[in-house]
């Protein structure tokens, strides 16, 4: 298995499940007269990064595989996202780019040589399969399942459905006849 076709389509999928996961949230905060700026603000601990980080680091994950497995140019997404519309933007254009991104502008990417730098001075040095099942992948989940937290956290009605909806497309319907 590709390292794209290992990352592409489900990064695709989860990041379109999560803007549907906003779309619930903006509704919940209007029937909860929440403001959209707290919305946004919310978080599950005060240490923790607020639910608009959560969403801008989940796009950031997923164009830094791209930037670091492929010779493609990404653009670095705008340092903050302060409302629900540009958040939903900053998804629709980092599900652009992976749409752009194809088979062969992954050729070689197992093998290459990653470099993660962390604000510490920390470096891991690691080859792109490594970087994938061991840091990518692991970071991209966290920040979708974090955004997730945060908005069932604040009362919005989302279910396990909710974040995994894409795989309603493999739904085996019982046959006729066979109690549901």
């Amino acid at each position: 298995m590709s390292l794209h076709t290992l990352v592409v389509p489900g990064y695709a999928q989860m990041l379109r499940g999560l803007s549907a996961q906003l779309e619930k949230g903006a509704a919940w905060a209007i029937a909860a007269d929440v403001s959209e700026a707290d919305f946004l603000a919310a978080r599950l601990a005060p240490d923790m990064n607020p639910l608009s980080d959560q969403v801008r680091f989940i796009c950031i994950q997923a164009r830094e595989v791209i930037r670091r497995l492929t010779d493609r140019h990404v653009p670095e997404p705008e340092d903050e996202a302060v409302s629900l519309d540009q958040l939903k933007s900053l998804i629709a254009d980092t599900l652009a780019l992976l749409d752009e991104v194809s088979e062969a502008d992954f050729e070689g990417a197992e093998d290459r040589q990653i470099e993660i730098v962390l604000a510490d001075g920390m470096t891991f040095d690691l080859t792109g399969f490594q970087y994938v099942r061991d840091w990518a992948l692991a970071q991209f989940y966290f920040h979708a399942v974090t955004a997730y937290a945060i908005m069932r956290h604040q009362g919005v009605e989302l279910g396990k459905a909710d974040y995994v909806n894409h795989m309603f497309a493999y739904l085996r319907r019982p046959e006729a006849g066979i109690a549901e």
